[in-house]
C-alpha cells in the first residue's frame, strides 16, 4: 500500500544491510510479542529485513506473510529467503495501492517505517484490524527523521480510531513506536 511517495526499491539498500543488526536485531526486538508457531504480517516488508528475523522466530511451524506493493522489493525477498533457508516459511503477496488483498488471521503485525508512505492510514489500519486475531499485537513504528512527532501522532490517531488501543509506547533506535492491540 502506498500513498504518493513511495521508497523505490533500490533506495532500500541504504537502510536494508548487515550493519542494521546493530540496531534492529529482529530477534531482539520482537522478544515477547513473536513466538514460534504464529503467523506473522509483515506490512510494507521492502527487501525482507524483518521478514527473515520474524521467519527465524517463528521456526518450521510458524509462516511469515510478507506484503509490498513493489514487485522488485518481493523478488529480492524471495532470493534472500531462498539462499537463509527461509523460504518455505514466508508466503509473498503483492498488495495494491489501497488495498491489502488478504484474509488471513495473524497474530502479530509489523509496519515498521511505511505507513506514512498510505494515502489513507485510517483505512490502512482497518484491513489490519481485521487480520488480527483477538490476542495480536501490532508494531507501529515511524522514522522519526523523516515524520515528525505530530505526523506521527496523527497516524497514531487514525489507528485508534480505526479500533486499535495503545498498549504502550516502545523505545526503537531512530523510531517514533507503539505497540497496538485490537
Amino acid at each position: 500500500m502506498s500513498g504518493n511517495h513511495v521508497c523505490p526499491w533500490w533506495m532500500a539498500y541504504t537502510f536494508d544491510n548487515p550493519l542494521r543488526q546493530l540496531i534492529h536485531n529482529p530477534e531482539k526486538m520482537f522478544v515477547g510479542y513473536v513466538t514460534e508457531g504464529m503467523t506473522v504480517l509483515d506490512v510494507g516488508c521492502g527487501m525482507g529485513y524483518f521478514s527473515l528475523g520474524l521467519a527465524r522466530i517463528v521456526g518450521n511451524s510458524g509462516r511469515v506473510i510478507s506484503v509490498d506493493l513493489q514487485r522488485k522489493m518481493l523478488d529480492v525477498l524471495r532470493q534472500r529467503a531462498a539462499k537463509a533457508g527461509l523460504a518455505s516459511r514466508i508466503e509473498l503477496h503483492c498488495c495494491s495501492a489501497d488495498a491489502l488483498h488478504l484474509t488471513t488471521p495473524v497474530d502479530f503485525i509489523l509496519a515498521f517505517w511505511m505507513v506514512h508512505e498510505t494515502p489513507d492510514p485510517g483505512s490502512f489500519f482497518t484491513q489490519l484490524a481485521s487480520l488480527l486475531k483477538p490476542a495480536g499485537k501490532l508494531l507501529y513504528a515511524e522514522p522519526s527523521f523523516h515524520v515528525t512527532d505530530s505526523r506521527y501522532r496523527r497516524i497514531l490517531a487514525a489507528a485508534q480510531k480505526s479500533g486499535f488501543n495503545k498498549l504502550q509506547d516502545l523505545k526503537i533506535t531512530f523510531s517514533r513506536a507503539a505497540l497496538l492491540s485490537v
